[in-house]
């Protein structure tokens, strides 16, 4: 089954000369990178460049949109880093991996959703 893996890191703790979160090295990306290529489950993945790069688009129920770019907000206390889709057999395995994630530490969190299949 497909999941989701959502790297979110502490607003507070980044350090984008380290690769995200203080607490990890790119290193330790590169480590964890391999591990999951290595384990065949592997399906996708991406590091997401700086926020202040991030462009919002909102729809009203008129249709107009209107596009922002005045990130990052003060009220957000996590910041979205990256993403893995990986493909293992349960939710178990899904959450032993992403307790392996250097995203996971130092106040960042991994969020796991399996993918939904419409097939």
């Amino acid at each position: 089954m497909k999941y989701l893996m959502l790297i979110n890191a502490a607003a507070d703790q980044i350090d984008e000369q380290a690769g995200g979160s203080a607490d990890c090295t790119p290193a330790d990306w590169m480590a964890y990178d391999k591990q999951v290529h290595d384990a065949g489950i592997f399906v996708s993945g991406e590091s997401l460049a700086d926020l202040v790069t991030a462009t919002a688009v909102r729809v009203d129920a008129s249709g107009e949109r209107t596009i922002t770019t005045d990130g990052p907000f003060a009220e957000s206390r996590e910041v979205l880093g990256g993403f893995y889709v990986i493909d293992v057999p349960d939710l178990d395995v899904a959450l032993d991996w992403a307790a392996r994630c250097p995203g996971a530490r130092g106040g960042g969190t991994v969020v796991v959703r399996p993918i939904a299949d419409f097939g």
